[in-house]
């Protein structure tokens, strides 16, 4: 078994010794040295709080070590888990209950591309992600993709291998609308070309 590489990051010494000791002496893991941290798979991270210090930490974390982040914390508020969603935290573990096997546990579910929350905390940011549909997204007729209808109509058919006249035809759109559609996807989302925005719009599960 491959070991995942985990880097360590903590307001203080103590926890950063804490968290050290809960995952030095396991033969699936290695604990990183913070001149290697970015070639971390996880980021193991320690806070009483979700602080504006922390927060600030952990993206100036993210722009060096593109990993997931494992949050290991005091207290959370429902408040903050889109914060720290934004800032790559796809585990979170209260510090009282943390145990080996836990932190383990979760920094294996994040370098597979899971994560590892509370049920309560799960319940919260789903309640949450709803609210930003209903209230951000739906407004100005986008969704959780960041695809209109219409680019996602666009995409479909030009998944299908139809061009632009013939798009335009389906659609009932002028040729020009079709290649505004196409050019507002490619350069809102830093697409390369069309198959790049095909290629995402698979990806996202809209096409």
């Amino acid at each position: 078994m491959e070991q995942v590489k985990v880097a360590l990051q903590a307001m203080d010494p103590v926890s950063h010794a804490g968290l050290a000791a809960l995952l030095q002496f396991r033969n699936d893991m290695v604990v990183l040295r913070s001149n290697q941290r970015h070639d971390a798979d996880v980021l193991v991270a320690a806070a009483e709080r979700l602080t504006p210090d922390v927060v600030a930490a952990l993206r100036r974390t993210g722009a060096d070590v593109s990993a997931p982040i494992v949050l290991v914390c005091q207290e959370i508020l429902e408040a903050e888990l889109m914060t720290a969603v934004e800032c790559r935290v796809v585990g979170i573990l209260p510090r009282s209950a943390v145990t080996a096997e836990r932190l383990a546990h979760s920094v294996r579910a994040a370098a597979a591309g899971g994560g590892v929350m509370p049920p309560n905390l799960v319940g919260e940011l789903l309640k949450q992600v709803e609210r930003m549909q209903r209230d951000v997204l739906a407004p100005n007729g986008l969704n959780a993709s960041g695809l209109t209808p219409r680019e996602i109509d666009v995409l479909r058919l030009m998944a299908d291998g139809f061009d632009t006249n013939e798009i335009a035809g389906k659609l009932c759109y002028s040729e020009r609308t079709v290649k505004n559609v196409i050019y507002g996807v490619t350069h809102r989302l830093k697409l390369r070309n069309r198959s790049h925005a095909v290629a995402y719009a698979l990806r996202a599960g809209m096409i």
